[in-house]
């Protein structure tokens, strides 16, 4: 790419402000893939694959369309992975196909009943980042409600700690959530020891206000991973699914140049693709071209 159609790409995709800070901070050197990081994709979207046996089949057709890590999710704690309960097995289907893995979602029960057992199968699939999607049920929770999922959570990342695991907290139903005025989310942030839990933004959540950069910054250091999804607000989004409507990335209303930069301070180490095999594979492909 030619430097003066580099600029106008900047120009078009980002605000003064946030090219500054690219620059700034030596990212201006060309290159593809944000951030400089392997290009991922978490495997729930395509757990049917596994559900059916076909797990080096996938690995195979994540490989092939440019993907080079993968976030997978427990067998012990979702259902449709059960079958993949040998993590040594795990470990050395991925590497068959070039792929790494050093995350993966778990559930709070599993994690409350047989959490030594958790971290045992993560590490044998090499995984370091443990992540739980959401720590209580949806609804209208309570500020005891979230103090007490903070204080649970935190008791358990400690043991995740000291097995030499870092804990991660996702953000869905309860996350995003509001109590007396303020988001639930943001008191989590405020509860959590960050030492001892990072969290995973989800990019999709910009149809229910929460803005990817804004958080970054706000909270240096907080993040270490995000699930990527565009969403295009302006669509007709289908009745009670929130608004807008999921897209290839670069195709909707997220500001990607902003968000990658923010990024950096939020402290992100990786991201996944988190769509359909087929959203996947327009967004690898334009992740691949993305300069950050």
């Amino acid at each position: 790419m030619s430097e003066m159609s580099r600029r106008d790409f900047l120009k078009q995709t980002a605000s003064e402000a946030a090219v500054a800070g690219l620059l700034a901070s030596g990212a201006a050197a060309v290159r593809a893939n944000p951030l400089g990081l392997p290009i991922g994709s978490q495997t729930w979207p395509h757990r049917q694959m596994i559900k059916e046996g076909h797990f080096a089949a996938l690995a195979k057709t994540l490989a092939d369309i440019g993907v080079q890590a993968v976030e997978m999710c427990s067998p012990f704690g979702y259902a449709d992975f059960a079958m993949l309960a040998d993590g040594k097995q795990v470990r050395q289907i991925l590497a068959d196909h070039g792929l790494t893995c050093v995350s993966s979602h778990f559930g709070m029960k599993e994690l409350r009943e047989k959490q030594s057992a958790s971290i045992a199968w993560a590490k044998d699939v090499g995984i370091t980042q443990m992540i739980v999607a959401s720590l209580g049920a949806e609804g209208n929770p309570t500020i005891d409600d979230v103090k007490r999922a903070a204080e649970e959570y935190n008791k358990i990342a400690a043991v995740a700690a000291a097995a030499g695991m870092q804990q991660g907290l996702h953000n869905e139903g309860f996350e995003v959530s509001t109590v007396d005025g303020q988001r639930t989310y943001d008191m989590l942030i405020g509860l959590l020891d960050p030492k001892l839990v990072k969290f995973q933004f989800q990019m999709s959540t910009i149809s229910q206000g929460f803005v990817a950069h804004e958080y970054f910054t706000k909270y240096p250091g907080r993040f270490y991973s995000m699930h990527i999804q565009d969403i295009d607000l302006k669509a007709p989004s289908p009745a009670g699914s929130g608004q807008g409507v999921q897209v290839p990335v670069g195709k909707g209303s997220i500001d990607w140049v902003k968000t990658f930069a923010a990024a950096r301070i939020g402290g992100v180490k990786n991201y996944f693709v988190e769509q359909t095999m087929e959203l996947t594979k327009q967004s690898v492909a334009a992740l691949k071209t993305m300069k950050t």
